[in-house]
């Protein structure tokens, strides 16, 4: 149940980072990105490198931790 509502939040919303995810499922971040793993290595999701400030380290690594839904191409 809440694999599928992973991928639903992640086909929805197209990208969000491991902090919204984790607080979505009610999960730490660790368990969430366990549940992430089989969808990368599927190719479901992919890992996207965030933004962040040159020389700033008071930003929590899961606020800057990128997720994104692939979207297969269409078959032409």
């Amino acid at each position: 149940m809440l694999l599928r509502e992973l991928q639903t939040y992640l086909k929805t919303h197209r990208r969000a980072s491991l902090a919204d995810l984790s607080q979505t499922l009610h999960m730490e971040a660790d368990a969430v990105r366990g549940m992430l793993a089989p969808l990368i290595r599927k190719g479901r999701v992919c890992k996207v490198d965030g933004a962040s400030c040159p020389g700033c380290h008071s930003c929590a690594p899961e606020t800057l931790e990128f997720y994104e839904w692939v979207t297969a191409p269409r078959p032409s």
